[in-house]
This record gives C-alpha cells, sequence and structure tokens, in this order.
C-alpha cells in the first residue's frame, strides 16, 4: 500500500464517521455529533488532498465515493436502523463491483 492509498483510506474512513454523526447532529443542533462531522469531514478533505498529489482525480473521488456509500449503508443499518431494498443493494453491488475493477486493473492508478 502507497502513502497516497493511505492517505485515501483515512480520507474514507474519516469521512464516513463524518457523515454517520451529521445524522446525529440533527441539523447541527447537537454539539458533539456536529464537532465529529466538522472535523471527520475536515480530516477526510485534508488527506484527499493529499491522495490528488499522486493519483487521478477521477480514480480516487469514484474509489472515495464508492467505498462511502457502502461503509455509510453499512453504518446506517447499523446505527441509525435504516433498511434498503433489494434494488438498493444490487446498486451498492455495482458500485462496490467498480470499485474493484478500478484497483484490480486500471492502469491509472499504481498498483
Amino acid at each position: 500500500m502507497t502513502p497516497a492509498h493511505l492517505y485515501l483510506a483515512v480520507a474514507i474512513v474519516a469521512e464516513t464517521i463524518a457523515t454517520t454523526a451529521l445524522k446525529s447532529a440533527e441539523s447541527f443542533t447537537r454539539l458533539w455529533p456536529s464537532v465529529i462531522t466538522v472535523a471527520g469531514y475536515a480530516i477526510s478533505f485534508y488527506c484527499l488532498s493529499l491522495t490528488l498529489k499522486v493519483l487521478p482525480v477521477g480514480i480516487v473521488y469514484a474509489v472515495w465515493s464508492g467505498i462511502g456509500i457502502v461503509l455509510i449503508s453499512i453504518l446506517g443499518w447499523l446505527v441509525h436502523k435504516q433498511t434498503l431494498d433489494l434494488p438498493a443493494l444490487i446498486g451498492i453491488a455495482f458500485i462496490l463491483a467498480g470499485v474493484v475493477i478500478i484497483n484490480g486493473f486500471s492502469r491509472s492508478i499504481p498498483h
């Protein structure tokens, strides 16, 4: 794993935590979820900017948003008791397949 990939992983995790906290922040009326949201997004975008020094923006954004969608869906289910129907699960599976294809086969990123 290159440093760029490590920064991307941190960006994805921080964004996922921030987005999960955003739901709990209730339009920024609750202090600690709001603080977690702002801090998480700040960390995420900083690490994302470091990743963009090395990797193409389109690839980075596809991986960042794709993995983020999958993780947010899982956390929405675990933390907020949200459910997804079959078409949503199939769509998420396609997103995950796209990320796997990009990371496994694209020559646009170093392996």
